[in-house]
């Protein structure tokens, strides 16, 4: 049974970090292309970074390059998503996702909210 339960959201000021954590089961995050997205109040859902699966390349959303970095602990079966310089325009909930066969999983999301 696909799993995905993201941590790591909080409130935070412009110009600080946060690091987003997926903690994934049935299903193994070093062989699988995985993907963060988020969701602004009022807006749709947008990807934000995006890691492949066994050569582990990266993708990143022109607004979060340079500030964002996607990675993985394949011993923990994580992806996680540093998140540096933020600012209030990054403020949305995030889903990390997975695509396997035909289906997309989907995490519960966890709130990140940058303000002053």
């Amino acid at each position: 049974q696909v799993q995905l339960v993201e941590s790591g959201g909080a409130l935070v000021q412009p110009g600080g970090s946060l690091r987003l954590s997926c903690a994934a089961s049935g299903f193994t995050v070093s062989s699988s292309a995985m993907s963060w997205y988020r969701q602004a109040p009022g807006k749709e859902r947008e990807l934000v970074a995006s890691i492949s699966g066994p050569g582990g390349s990266t993708n990143y959303a022109d607004s979060v390059k340079g500030r964002f970095t996607i990675s993985r602990d394949n011993a923990k079966n994580t992806v996680y998503l540093q998140m540096n310089n933020l600012k209030p325009e990054d403020t949305a909930v995030y889903y990390c996702s997975v695509f396997i066969q035909i289906f997309s999983y989907w995490g519960q999301g966890t709130q990140v909210t940058v303000s002053s």
